[in-house]
This record gives structure tokens, sequence and C-alpha cells, in this order.
């Protein structure tokens, strides 16, 4: 789950990692309020959504007086920024970050993340902070320092001097850093982190560390620990449908709105291959739908409404190895959902396991228009005959 900037800035200050003063503003005048309180200008605008590049679609800007951070507030909120990272769609601003300049000298990059491949944490810096890490990491990769800690051992001093001497921190500055890196470990441990990200960290001419940005994202299947980071949670940043999906356990995700064959799957491998399945017949996947083993007919009932809310899905395909999700529990689900919803496009039913003749007992005797599949090719012959 991803949260705000300010949101992760909160959280920072608790583990003792310096940031920026400020506060988060929801219109103008509560902008102009939070930056009255500073203490002087230029003070920084930030626009507050889930994803980065901000500056580049012009949604930070830096103001010289209250007035021009007024004038910037009211150009920000409301804006659809399109970044890199939103898609040609862009997300509206509905909330922006009002905080103190800083008197800059050197911008870094740094973030914590697991590797899979050693099972460690990974320490990630550059000194070419404030740059997208992924063109430094193909232009220039020598200027990306990797420092693994064991997350059983837990971050010892050499990990400290090692990320300090890469980024050729000053001595006057170690001290403040090491404290900076040990907080924002203890945090990604913590809460359970899967990306905890800042670009730039900054260094002051005054040798302080400052986290000028902030990025965290928590592993999703962790929250149940965590309840104050679910408070952290933004609908308005989520995609209606999947935020719908996680109401009830379901595993969906939307795949952009250009797809016109929906799918519901029990298993994410099986439904990898179903989507490989609808892009070799020549149509493009809805959606990634695993309603999981453990499904009851009320979880494929709202899986099956889900999909069909889906205003470009031009017909479905359904695709189930009936083991724990039995076959006939299945086909109840989906004619309780047809039968609510109102069926209107076509539906393609494989399933094999257990219980499948009850299942399609179940299916033949509904009076919907269902189109059953033998086996993948079939299913996939059919797909493509709804697409043509």
């Amino acid at each position: 789950m991803k949260i705000h900037e300010y949101q992760a800035k909160e959280l920072f200050r608790k583990y003792g990692v310096a940031v920026p003063e400020g506060g988060v503003a929801f219109n103008v005048d509560e902008a102009k309020e939070v930056a009255q309180t500073l203490g002087g200008y230029p003070v920084v605008v930030k626009a507050q959504i889930h994803a980065g590049g901000r500056g580049k679609g012009g949604g930070v800007k830096l103001a010289k007086s209250l007035d021009e951070a007024g004038t910037f507030a009211r150009e920000i909120l409301g804006m659809n920024l399109v970044t890199h990272q939103t898609g040609p769609e862009g997300r509206i601003v509905k909330k922006v970050l009002i905080e103190q300049g800083l008197n800059i000298d050197k911008e870094l990059y740094l973030s914590i993340l697991p590797d899979r491949a050693t099972r460690k944490n990974i320490i990630m810096v550059s000194e070419a902070g404030g740059m997208d890490i992924e063109k430094v990491a193909d232009e220039t990769p020598e200027k990306i320092i990797k420092v693994y800690v064991d997350p059983l051992a837990g971050i010892s001093a050499y990990h400290l001097r090692e990320v300090a001497f890469g980024l050729k921190i000053p001595k006057g500055a170690m001290k403040p850093f090491f404290k900076l890196i040990q907080g924002l470990y203890k945090m990604f441990s913590d809460y359970d982190c899967s990306l905890l990200e800042i670009n730039p960290l900054v260094l002051t001419k005054e040798d302080n560390v400052i986290a000028l940005d902030a990025k965290v994202d928590v592993d999703s299947n962790s929250l149940f620990r965590h309840k104050d980071i679910m408070e952290y949670r933004d609908k308005d940043e989520e995609d209606p449908l999947e935020y719908e999906a996680s109401k009830y356990n379901l595993n969906y995700i939307n795949l952009g709105g250009k797809g016109n064959i929906g799918n519901m799957v029990n298993g994410a491998g099986l439904a990898m291959a179903t989507m490989d399945i609808i892009k070799k017949a020549g149509a493009e996947p809805a959606n990634f739908l695993d309603v999981g083993g453990g499904a009851d007919a009320e979880m494929v009932e709202n899986g099956f409404r889900i999909i069909l809310s889906d205003k470009n899905v031009k017909g479905i395909l359904i695709n189930i190895f009936g083991g724990i999700l039995r076959c006939d529990v299945l086909a109840t689900g989906v004619v309780a959902a047809a039968k609510k919803v109102g069926l209107n496009v076509p539906v393609i039913v494989r399933m094999e396991g257990t219980n499948v003749e009850e299942g399609r007992r179940i299916l033949s005797e509904s009076d919907l228009e269902l189109i059953s599949a033998v086996d993948l090719q079939d299913a996939a012959e059919k797909v493509a005959r709804i697409v043509n």
C-alpha cells in the first residue's frame, strides 16, 4: 500500500529522521496559513499524489512570497497532474504539501528495499540525487552503490560507514547521517516496507542531512499488523474497481482500462496463463483476478460483478481448476451474480476438477447463455470468436 509524501514524513519524524518543516493543505486558504507558520520564504508547494516525477509535470513550485504560495496552491489543487508514473490519464491533485525552503549544498539518492535473490535488504544510494534512478542505472550504473544487510542480523556500523563513504559524506555530517540511516532502516523493518525511497536526500551548507522527499510502500499482506498505516489509505489514489475488490479479499488488478476480455481464475499461475491465452487469441485481458482456493459463492459473485462493471469488457473467460474451490461452488456464484447484475456479454466457462459434473449441471440449468469450453485450446478459440 502506497502512502503520501506528507504521511511518510510523519513516520520519518517518529524515527528521528530530519525532514523540512511544513504541513498539508486541502485548499488555498490552508496553504497560505501553513506558509505563514514557516517563518520565511521561499516555501515549496508540492502536489500530493501517489506518483513520482511531480516536478516535471508542474506539481512542485517554489514560492518566494505569501501571494505566490497562494497562487501556486490554486494552480496545483484540482489540476490533472500527468507524470511518467501516472500514465497519460494523470491524477487529480486534491492536497498539497507546503514546506520550508532549504539551503541545499548537495542532492543524493537513497532507498531501502528487499532483494529476493540474496534474501537480504538493500540500501541503495547514489550521488546522482534528484534524477530518475532508472536513467542513472541505465546510463551510469557505476554511480549506484548497493549495501546488503542481513535482516536477521540487522544493520551494523560497517554498513553505515560503507554507505557514507560511498556518498562522500563530509565529516561534519557523518553523525546526523548515521542517525538518519539507522532510523530509516528501523522504520523499514518495523513497518514491513516493500520500498522506502528518498529522492533527493539533501546535504545543506550547514552539514544537516534532510529527507526532502519521501516515498513509502508497505507490503499489503502485513497491514493487519499496522492499523495506523491503514488510516493513511487514500481511496482516491486507487483504481475504483481494485478498491472495491479489496473489500472482499479478492486479488484484482485493473490492467489499464484497455482490455476487452475479463477473466476470473483461481491461482496466480493459472491467471497468468489465462491472460496469455487471451493475448494469443488476439484479444486483450482487462484484468487479473485470482479468487483464490478458498473462495466461496459470495466471493465469486462479487468478482463477477466487479468484472462486469468494467465498461470495456466485451466478454469474460472463467478458467477454474476445482480443488479447494469446488466447481459447483463456482457455478453457483456465477449464476447468482449473472442474475443480479444482468448478463450482457458472452461468458466462456472452462472448469475441471472437484464436482465438475455438478458444476456443469448448475450452469446448464441456469437458463443463462454461458459458453462451455472443454480445454484451454477450446477456450482460446471461443475468445477469438467473441473478439472478431
